[in-house]
């Protein structure tokens, strides 16, 4: 059985052996399994695959590979997406539906759940919570689901938004506002409250068994959040809300991600020592809180899940390649034997299990590798590939990647991730150092589809884990990579001088590319030192520190944006648009007329500021997009254009 899932639609496709094969479209092409379910009984898969534009396809096969898959529901991503579809029964789906929308206040995202039968037919949309009034605002969180088992087939729990009604002559309008828990059968759409309304409530977390054990509530002043959330817990058969933790900003309360019934405690995170790490609480009343485990040189991110429980088998963290330090000893062997099994695919991760856990999802990748899907069945002891993440790259030899460190000028040792191109030289070539977005982010080893395009073009790669990044501990993300904005900057800088020294860059063909907080650090460089880098690539980029904390005004956390960007004298020094006349390389940015986390005015200033100046600049908007461009089509004229730009004499 051999990539059932996509052969019957993409049988003709061979891109190694087409003779005009289209990198920019092979590499931009959204993935082939955005997202994946199994079944309850492990007998189906339900997986979203993308269509044209932004759009989403719904596909059910058999887990046998016994019938081809079948499309059951569709969005044409104006504005609306499929972002995921799970099962709720064996044989109904809930399926999580999106959108950017502009309102008069500005860009937000709106949601909604629907469901449906398995071959896509009684759909229905599990729609707000109303009364016969009128609302008095936007009810655009459509729910979401934090419990798949609660005990009864069919029936899920998830939060809801509830909007206030007014009316006149009647007492039948909805008066509850904030979030509550209902128990929503996905047939009938018939519902109960579990915990009512709130308009603090942020946060539930349950036992993966029906049961509402912790409520995180969100600190507010005048309407907008503060970043502090308190946590409040129940002792099993209690109805008592208990206080468990706070956390700030700073992080350094115990931070809850999920329960463990079996042991009644609470898995979470705290900051210890500068670097974050994994406790558990115990939620008996004692209060007691264990250490289950801390790295010595990075934070721990998260942790790992199995099973429609949501079953917590492992701390996640990444040092040079991301990593599980596997709790469940059951799991850590599985892990083990599949590792052996496929010796070439080292990232390997547990995306579903049947009910049982006898039948598991498993996802497999490298980075020359971009993923592939195994059904493993532990009672046969069998393990099928099903289906690739990318088929076009099949065929296609990709570049590695290798893990390296390189010295900043203050000394500090900077890590980074290298990708040579897999054909041709590695001595005097273009280069691009590509920094990543966030700037609370970090770049993983793994398959990574800018790099890998690039280096197919033949320029090597560095994408720097600088200053300012996530992952390190506090030390290394100083005061984040805007307000310690000389110090990220300078590493990427150092990045680009060190491909120069190793003999690997050419320094007349040396670029910078980067997307959001990447864009704004490809701007921000080129005004810093202006001979360094020849030619500048910004996608989606922040361009001006005041604009982007006045741009979140209309939104809840533009307390937190304010608290994050900070004030004082780096706003106008770590502003590139303030500093536009500085920038001579030629400048190309690209950006989504649709983007709300950077809004498209920060690349138009730019723009307009860089051809005040007399600089070289293009700008290419995409209308309809937002900030992550999520359209192969545009993503291929994204990577096409650039490649052209970045060649050119």
């Amino acid at each position: 059985m051999k990539h059932w899932i996509y052969l019957a639609c993409l049988a003709a496709v061979s891109p190694a052996a087409a003779q005009n094969f289209d990198a920019a479209r092979a590499f931009g092409a959204r993935e082939y399994i955005e997202q994946v379910s199994l079944s309850p009984d492990g007998t189906k898969l339900a997986y979203v695959a993308p269509l044209k534009g932004q759009g989403s396809g719904v596909f059910v096969v058999p887990a046998d590979g016994s019938a081809a898959p079948k499309p059951i529901a569709a969005s044409d991503g104006k504005p609306e997406r499929v972002s995921e579809c799970r099962w709720a029964s064996n044989t109904r789906l809930l399926c999580t539906v999106y959108g950017v929308i502009r309102l008069p206040e500005g860009l937000i995202v709106s949601t909604r759940l629907t469901t449906m039968d398995h071959d896509g037919s009684n759909m229905k949309v599990l729609s707000h919570t109303r009364g016969t009034g009128e609302q008095l605002g936007y009810a655009t969180f459509g729910g979401s689901v934090i419990d798949w088992n609660p005990g009864i087939d069919g029936q899920v729990m998830m939060i809801r938004q509830y909007v206030p009604e007014t009316t006149t002559g009647t007492r039948l309008a909805q008066k509850l506002e904030g979030i509550g828990v209902d128990l929503v059968d996905a047939r009938t759409l018939q519902s109960r409250t579990v915990e009512p309304a709130s308009r603090d409530a942020a946060e539930f977390l349950t036992d993966g068994k029906g049961t509402v054990r912790v409520i995180g509530r969100s600190q507010a002043r005048d309407g907008y959040t503060t970043g502090i959330r308190s946590y409040s817990y129940r002792r099993k058969g209690s109805k008592a809300w208990e206080a468990l933790s706070s956390v700030g900003p700073d992080r350094a309360g115990f931070d809850p991600y999920g329960i463990d019934p079996t042991l009644d405690v609470a898995y979470g995170l705290r900051r210890v020592d500068g670097r974050l790490a994994a406790y558990t609480r115990a939620l008996d009343g004692s209060g007691a809180e264990k250490l289950v485990y801390a790295h010595p040189q990075v934070d721990v991110t998260g942790f790992a899940r199995i099973g429609r429980n949501g079953r917590i088998i492992g701390a996640t963290y990444s040092t040079d390649i991301p990593s599980v330090e596997y709790f469940d000893p059951a799991v850590s062997r599985l892990i083990k034997s599949l590792t052996k099994a496929l010796p070439q695919l080292p990232l390997i991760r547990v995306v579903d299990s049947s009910e049982d856990e006898n039948r598991l999802l498993i996802w497999a990748g490298s980075d020359v590798d971009p993923g592939r899907y195994y059904l493993f069945d532990r009672t046969a002891k069998t393990l099928n590939e099903v289906a690739l993440a990318r088929p076009q790259l099949e065929k296609v030899k990709l570049a590695e990647m290798r893990h390296i460190t390189y010295r900043a000028a203050d000394g500090a040792m900077v890590p980074a991730y290298l990708t040579l191109p897999a054909q041709g030289g590695a001595k005097g070539i273009r280069a691009i150092v590509l920094p990543h977005g966030g700037p609370g982010a970090r770049d993983d080893w793994g398959f990574d589809w800018l790099s890998q395009y690039f280096a197919s073009q033949g320029f090597a790669v560095l994408q720097p884990n600088f200053r300012g990044s996530a992952g390190y501990g506090d030390a290394w993300f100083q005061k984040n990579g805007f307000q310690s904005w000389k110090t990220a900057i300078g590493d990427v800088n150092d990045a680009g001088r060190w491909l120069v020294s190793e003999g690997i860059a050419d320094p007349a063909k040396l670029a910078v590319f980067g997307w959001s907080y990447g864009g704004y650090a490809a701007l921000q460089s080129a005004a810093t030192e202006p001979g360094l880098f020849k030619r500048v690539v910004a996608v989606a980029p922040v361009t001006d520190l005041d604009r982007l904390k006045s741009d979140s005004a209309i939104y809840t956390s533009h307390r937190e944006v304010e608290r994050f960007v900070g004030s004082g004298p780096h706003i106008e020094q770590g502003s590139p648009a303030r500093h536009a006349e500085k920038i001579k390389a030629p400048v190309l940015m690209f950006h989504g007329d649709m983007d709300r986390n950077v809004a498209v005015g920060h690349a138009q200033l730019m723009h307009d500021k860089l051809k005040a100046a007399g600089a070289k600049s293009e700008l290419v908007i995409f209308e309809g997009l937002d900030h992550y461009l999520d359209d192969g089509d545009a993503r291929a004229q994204l990577l096409r254009r650039s490649a052209e730009f970045l060649a050119a004499p």
